[in-house]
């Protein structure tokens, strides 16, 4: 039995034609959107000797993408046919351009249909413009990050999402400015490997942070207690755990605690050879949605897990073989891992009128979408597993906030990937009551944090293990708390 999924690739965009129109200034609230007025024309000339007829097409822009806070965060400048130019506002071309630029198949694409509906207050007789959307994210977090990434050399994303679901954070790097990439065929062409792909949206190996649903998986089929060889070699296959060569094997009673903290992979390995396929997949797929397709507002995020023979099978259950998916769905996974439900990822927080973005047009997407659950029996043991985890990463635990986590070193065809999936559990956390924000600025009091930071250049740290990537995880908790 094969399950598929699609792994996500960017989209390269054509490079647009740069065209100067004279331009004039309206005032959107306290912001200044730019309009051209000047206009590009489809025209149909019937000629006779005495007649001609001309016939006008009304252009339509894209409307603006704020932040959270209406902070303007791209809009367009003139149309050309179907065309605008998109401009960012002031430090956010960097930041955000992996999750908005067309050229990594970002927002400016998933989200067109609702960029281009027509908004309600009409702006300007030569054209029509579309409304705009009310992000999830804080661009003062995704700027301090991604300038984080950037100081620190770190290649890879970090993810921050809210309990409700929605995404505060979403970070990519290395980057690139988008507006150059339009207008410099040079800069375009020189940019380094991986710059347009938005990496918290790639799917790669997890590794052991594919040990989240192997533990419930496990304690829900009640193995609790394997035989743990440290080197296992069965039908010509070997696994082994990564201290096997330090001592202390074999172990004959390895207990489910034991080999998640310890992050056994044989312990895990041979819980799925115990279950069988069949069962394995079906459980990933009730219990963590990992199978079928998550459609969010931003796009499909779509897991793959390939089990063609039992070593297959059995290097699934530490997150590698097929095995694939991406920091967003780590995110979501550590959601459900820490409060029980997993609930669907999103970015739209409202569509407002780009007159005036103060002004509700329509809602967002709907908060709290829950679409898989641990159940209730099975979610104490995996929280007392990341929460002793947690405390082996070398992470100062800000007051009145509890830690969890679980840490995962990924083979991938480009290296080791490094990984943390954690959660900052606020002590007067309020997530059960799904509490329903028209305004995130005071989500800090109560609100809880799930962050994943994915490392995709560990070698260049000395990195072996994820567990030694605390102090880098460090500088996020510490970044996203500031705000």
């Amino acid at each position: 039995m094969i399950f598929r999924g699609t792994k996500l690739l960017p989209l390269i965009g054509a490079a647009a034609t740069a065209i100067t129109f004279p331009s004039c200034t309206a005032e959107v609230g306290q912001l200044e959107v730019h309009h051209n007025t000047d206009l590009s024309k489809n025209i149909t000339t019937s000629a006779t000797a005495e007649t001609t007829t001309t016939t006008t097409t009304a252009l339509v822009y894209r409307g603006n993408i704020y932040d959270t806070n209406l902070n303007l965060v791209t809009y367009g400048t003139y149309a050309k046919g179907e065309d605008d130019e998109r401009l960012y506002g002031e430090n956010c071309a960097y930041s955000f351009s992996n999750l908005i630029s067309e050229a990594s198949n970002g927002f400016d694409s998933s989200l067109a249909g609702l960029l281009k509906k027509t908004n309600p207050t009409h702006i300007n007789a030569d054209h029509d413009v579309g409304s705009s959307v009310r992000l999830t994210i804080d661009s003062n977090v995704q700027i301090a990050l991604s300038s984080y990434m950037a100081e620190m050399g770190m290649s890879g994303s970090i993810v921050v999402l809210r309990t409700d679901g929605s995404i505060l954070a979403e970070v990519s790097y290395p980057t690139y400015d988008p507006e150059l990439y339009y207008a410099d065929e040079e800069y375009r062409n020189g940019l380094w490997s991986g710059a347009l792909e938005n990496k918290a949206f790639t799917n790669a190996s997890p590794g052991s942070c594919f040990k989240i649903m192997s533990e419930v998986i496990a304690d829900r089929n009640g193995i609790t207690s394997l035989y743990d060889d440290g080197e296992w070699n069965d039908s010509g296959a070997t696994i082994v755990n990564w201290d096997h060569d330090i001592g202390g094997y074999p172990i004959p009673d390895r207990t489910l605690y034991s080999a998640f903290v310890n992050s056994s992979n044989i312990f895990f390995a041979k819980a799925f050879d115990e279950l069988g396929t069949e069962k394995v997949l079906s459980e990933l797929n009730s219990l963590f949605h990992f199978c079928d397709p998550i459609n969010c507002d931003f796009g499909s995020i779509k897991n793959n897990i390939e089990i063609n023979c039992l070593d297959d099978l059995r290097r699934s259950a530490f997150g590698q073989s097929y095995v694939q998916t991406c920091p967003i769905y780590l995110a979501a996974l550590g959601r459900e891992a820490i409060f029980g439900d997993m609930v669907k990822p999103f970015v739209v927080q409202q569509i407002v009128d780009t007159a005036d973005p103060t002004k509700e047009c329509s809602n967002g997407t709907a908060p709290y979408e829950v679409i898989a659950s641990i159940p209730d029996e099975n979610r104490q043991n995996l929280l007392e597993c990341m929460r002793a985890v947690a405390n082996n990463i070398g992470v100062y635990v800000p007051e009145n906030y509890e830690f969890f986590a679980k840490t995962g070193t990924a083979e991938t065809g480009r290296g080791d990937f490094l990984y943390i999936t954690g959660c900052l559990r606020n002590v007067a956390d309020r997530s059960r009551e799904k509490i329903k924000y028209t305004d995130y600025s005071n989500y800090g009091y109560d609100g809880s944090y799930i962050i994943v930071m994915q490392l995709q250049n560990p070698a260049d740290f000395g990195f072996d293990f994820a567990s030694q990537t605390g102090y880098l995880y460090q500088g996020i908790i510490n970044t996203v708390l500031s705000y």
